[in-house]
């Protein structure tokens, strides 16, 4: 039995521990904005933040985050997915929207840690999730614009 803090919510998990997080979200607690991309942690689609770290939730057994808070694309709102959901929208960034949740989840972790990243430590940090739409102008972009709105604590 795993217990599991997802959004703010307990839940007690009955698979085998090396069970992905991934499923579990999207299957048992039917939370489907985490996408399944890859399977393997190589396209970022499925983060989700575990203690506030972006983690890949395909490749993360559920026995790795008994008791630990996760949220998921679901539970971002609030400083700063707020923030970037409306840097998001005014730049434009989703087209086919695939990646989007993990984009949002991999910059909210980023900007919890670091209001004024420079564009290297945006490409470092946005580098584990692949956007098929090539939209890393833009997504870079909404990152400055809130941090930005997060500096001036709007």
């Amino acid at each position: 039995m795993t217990t599991l803090d997802v959004n703010g919510r307990r839940y007690r998990i009955d698979q085998p521990g090396d069970t992905p997080l991934l499923w579990v979200l999207r299957e048992r607690l039917g939370l489907t904005g985490t996408k399944y991309g890859c399977g393997t942690g190589l396209c970022g689609a499925c983060t989700v933040h575990v203690q506030g770290e972006a983690r890949l939730a395909c490749i993360t057994p559920i026995s790795s985050v008994d008791r630990q808070p996760i949220t998921t694309i679901e539970g971002i709102a609030g400083r700063p997915g707020d923030a970037l959901m409306e840097a998001w929208i005014e730049h434009g960034v989703s087209q086919c929207g695939y990646c989007q949740p993990g984009q949002l989840m991999t910059a909210a972790a980023l900007l919890a840690k670091n209001r004024q990243p420079t564009d290297a430590e945006i490409e470092r940090a946005m580098s584990p999730v692949l956007c098929r739409c090539g939209t890393y102008g833009r997504i870079r972009a909404a990152i400055h614009d809130a941090a930005a709105q997060l500096r001036r604590g709007a």
